[in-house]
């Protein structure tokens, strides 16, 4: 069977890959996996389910509650809730599974399905596995009174803004703040947690309508964020994407602050405040070149990972780091947290401008980002890009070129068949032509 799981749960094309049928026949089926791993010992199993805003996601929250409460599992439905809210419900309720019905930051016609284990945390691919491979095998169905009950769950988005607001210690008075909630997953909770905190909000983009989710706004299209900022005069804005597990923001004068400098600021603030575990970020190897080099003059660690936030949860988890993400503003804080948290992230940095007095702007300023310049090379043997001896040299001689002022990236995709060239250096068109000479290297060498 081809493989049904991608690097953050199923997702495609609601109706279409991502059918109500192939919805409910993975609940079943992850239920059984997990009664099958004992997870279930001695009570009765309860998941929680959430959505998004996407009007699919009423058909697929249906079907997979049916999966579930088929297999004997209760459940709880939390309705619309960010993906980080079903992560922190699913703890602080102590259930036994979690899923969450969201195609993230996709177009409005996508949605997928993502599963939780106990305690928030996201499934390894062991067990994912196991769930595909159960999906086409018989089973015994619990009949009677062993079938699961289903329950709407009256007060999530509450507990779940309780929860964000109890992490600060500087309380926002006096900061005006844009929030733009992408019409997705926090269109409610993301403004009630800023508002709580004490900060002045303007939500913007917060009125979805199922189909309007991610459609040029959000953290994916920062322009009416930059524009309402400036327009209100705003200390800063920040952009959710539709399920919320991430941000992007912009400064007083509208200038984009990225995942990078986000997390340049909370590190160091982390940091001066003995809070940042092993004085270390856990980073990815697209991070730009510029935020290796603030970490390390602020005596910052760096651990940088393969692209995705299951690599970066990984290797916190593995080693006990407290702060880690990704440059499109996937920002993970342990303490608080088993995933990427967009509304959490934006309380942190504000609670930051707040204690230290500064804007946005000064803050992000500890960092320069490097100008950086990605190229595609389609039709190529990606799996032989890490061993052709012309390429090796090719890039281990701009490398030396470069030196300490930039940094060059072969990268094969995960699901093309193409490489990605990404260079850094201290200027776009020296970045360009360093990535237009190396890719033409790999274009020549690599050719199918």
């Amino acid at each position: 069977m081809p493989r049904i799981f991608g690097t953050d749960g199923v997702r495609g094309l609601a109706n279409g890959q991502l059918t109500a049928e192939l919805a409910l026949d993975l609940s079943a089926a992850a239920a059984r996996v997990l009664a099958d791993r004992g997870e279930f010992e001695g009570h009765r199993p309860l998941a929680v389910v959430g959505r998004d805003t996407r009007i699919s996601g009423q058909f697929l929250e249906h079907a997979v509650v049916a999966g579930l409460a088929a297999a004997g599992v209760d459940v709880l439905r939390l309705r619309v809730l960010p993906t980080p809210a079903v992560a922190y419900m699913t703890e602080a309720l102590g259930a036994d599974l979690g899923v969450v019905i969201s195609a993230s930051h996709n177009p409005m016609p996508d949605n997928g399905i993502k599963f939780l284990a106990r305690g928030g945390l996201k499934l390894d691919d062991a067990v994912e596995r196991e769930i595909e491979q159960h999906l086409d095998e018989p089973w015994d169905r619990p009949l009677g009174g062993a079938v699961g009950r289903v329950t709407p769950y009256a007060t999530p988005v509450e507990e779940y803004v309780d929860h964000l607001v109890s992490t600060l210690t500087q309380p926002l008075s006096g900061l005006k703040v844009v929030l733009d909630c992408a019409h997705g997953a926090a269109y409610a909770a993301g403004p009630l947690a800023l508002r709580a905190a004490g900060a002045e909000v303007i939500a913007i983009n917060a009125d979805p309508d199922g189909l309007n989710i991610n459609d040029g706004v959000g953290s994916t299209h920062l322009g009416p964020l930059r524009a309402a900022v400036v327009e209100h005069g705003a200390d800063a804005g920040f952009a959710l994407d539709g399920d919320a597990d991430r941000c992007l923001a912009v400064d007083h004068e509208g200038n984009d602050v990225d995942g990078d400098q986000i997390m340049a600021i909370l590190a160091i603030g982390m940091a001066e405040a003995g809070h940042l575990p092993k004085n270390t970020v856990v980073a990815t190897v697209m991070s730009n070149l510029g935020f290796v080099q603030a970490m390390k003059r602020a005596g910052i660690g760096v651990r940088q990972t393969k692209v995705g936030d299951r690599y970066v949860l990984e290797a916190m988890r593995v080693s006990g780091y407290g702060l880690g993400g990704e440059q499109s503003g996937h920002v993970i804080m342990s303490e608080h947290a088993t995933t990427g948290d967009g509304t959490l992230t934006a309380l942190h940095v504000l609670a930051r401008m707040a204690a230290t007095g500064q804007s946005l702007q000064s803050l992000a300023s500890v960092m320069t980002r490097l100008p950086q310049v990605l190229l595609n090379v389609p039709d190529v043997d990606k799996a032989r890009a890490d061993e052709d001896p012309i390429v090796a040299a090719a890039v281990a001689e701009e490398e030396a070129a470069l030196g300490d002022g930039g940094r060059v990236l072969l990268r094969p995709s995960g699901t093309e068949a193409l490489v990605r060239v990404m260079v850094e250096a201290a200027t776009e068109d020296e970045a360009r032509a360093v990535a237009e000479r190396l890719a033409d290297v790999v274009k020549r060498q690599l050719a199918l």
